[in-house]
């Protein structure tokens, strides 16, 4: 167990290592036609305007992340059509996390 402090509180933290494949994720969030809406709500962002990184929630229990996008082959990742690795602050990410626990 590890320790971590945020917002001067201070947890423990376990970390747990769960290898998922795309069709595992795919299976867990359920496919859905292209024309089905998402309906978001903002959960964090630097800008609170959609016009930077920001994450969102989701009415699937899902997020949504915006944020600047890093190509697959320079950081030695393999990424499969249809999906894109996407870079936002930590603290934005930190920030969600916590709104998310708030709203459980």
């Amino acid at each position: 167990m590890a320790s971590l402090t945020r917002c001067n509180v201070a947890v423990s933290v376990r970390t747990v290592s769960v290898m998922t494949t795309h069709k595992d994720a795919v299976a867990a969030v359920g496919e859905r036609p292209a024309t089905a809406a998402t309906h978001l709500y903002l959960l964090a962002g630097q800008c609170g305007g959609g016009s930077c990184p920001t994450v969102y929630g989701t009415d699937r229990e899902t997020v949504v992340v915006q944020g600047y996008v890093v190509d697959g082959d320079s950081a030695g990742v393999e990424v499969p059509d249809g999906e894109h690795l996407v870079e936002i602050p930590t603290e934005i990410l930190l920030a969600a996390a916590d709104r998310v626990r708030d709203q459980a």
